[in-house]
């Protein structure tokens, strides 16, 4: 079978271009994602004969069979697979170019999809977005908040404008900047026995129950959080996971077990009595955070607006200043006045 992305002797691809319905692709694109004839014609809001017949007419002009149909149930071919992408790509394209039509006029509108890692704090992104919004107030925004492999996974596939999130293995074709550091310190909730007390010895953690995220694990992202919890012998018993921060918390403050938070974020907590830090203070675990985006993507105003400032701030602010340092040690046990 010929590729279809080669001319191999065929009509010339500008007289090809001219002569195809474009709404075949449409059609084809409906029926490769719903991975049913009848499906597409569903979405399409069409017959299914008309659906099917659009299948026929396309590979009738590429010359190409794009899907294997019969009891053996609905597959695409490789060259209807490579065509899927193709189309993915045109399609996105496409929704693009009211954006372009409106690139002569001064204001900024388009949607900007921020994938994030859970409970993502700092000022860096808090500010531009708010200026963002200030200035250009057409911009509309979406933050969605998953594992961080999936947020990379999102930006790889481009439905994220780009993401925020920890990284343990870099996906090819994706640029990987460095946005924040911060460090993770220990923590209970006030059910715990542990709750109040200050000066107690490392060895005390030994086999304590303890909560984690999925991500705690030496092989992943995590991995110097989850190589001082091995040292601490608070690996023993596991009581709760979670990829979500704020049920890491829950847990935490629920009694369930030590766990651990990045200390930036739990100061709030800290101040209000709802969480108690655990040793070790000294040399807390360090965790990068990575600005995650696609060069293959193509970005709406917005987008290109949004991903320059933050850019443009990794650049302005040495690393120091990126970072966000450990909060203060508890100095007594509150109970003893």
């Amino acid at each position: 079978m010929v590729s279809i992305n080669q001319n191999n002797g065929r009509q010339p691809v500008s007289r090809f271009a001219d002569k195809l319905d474009w709404n075949l692709l449409r059609s084809f694109l409906a029926i490769a994602e719903a991975g049913s004839i009848t499906r597409a014609a569903h979405r399409l809001g069409r017959g299914q004969p008309a659906v099917s017949l659009a299948l026929q007419r396309l590979e009738s002009e590429l010359g190409e069979r794009l899907v294997e149909r019969g009891r053996g149930g609905f597959a695409l071919t490789p060259a209807g697979r490579l065509l899927q992408r193709e189309c993915s790509d045109l399609y996105a394209s496409i929704g693009g170019l009211k954006d372009l039509a409106l690139q002569a006029s001064e204001e900024i509108s388009g949607q900007v999809a921020i994938h994030l890692a859970s409970n993502v704090m700092t000022p860096l992104l808090d500010e531009i977005l708010q200026q963002a919004h200030k200035d250009h107030p057409k911009i509309v925004f979406r933050l969605r908040s998953e594992a961080s492999a999936i947020v990379a996974q999102a930006v790889q596939e481009k439905s994220a404008s780009f993401g925020i999130c920890l990284v343990s293995r870099r996906l090819a074709g994706l640029t990987y900047e460095l946005l924040y550091r911060e460090f993770f310190g220990f923590f209970c909730g006030p059910g715990h026995a542990y709750f109040g007390k200050s000066n107690l010895p490392l060895e005390q953690l030994n086999d304590q129950d303890a909560v984690a995220f999925e991500t705690e694990d030496m092989n992943d992202a995590l991995r110097p959080v989850a190589a001082l919890r091995r040292d601490l012998g608070l690996d023993h018993r596991i009581v709760g996971r979670s990829s979500n921060l704020e049920e890491v918390r829950r847990m935490i403050l629920c009694g369930l077990g030590i766990g651990a938070l990045p200390l930036h974020v739990a100061e709030r907590d800290l101040r209000d009595g709802q969480l108690w830090r655990l040793p070790p203070y000294d040399e807390p675990p360090a965790v990068d955070i990575y600005l995650v985006s696609n060069p293959d993507k193509r970005l709406n105003r917005a987008e290109t607006l949004v991903l320059t400032q933050l850019r443009t701030a990794i650049a302005d602010l040495p690393l120091d200043q990126r970072t966000y340092l450990p909060g203060p040690q508890q100095e007594r046990d509150p109970q003893q006045g």
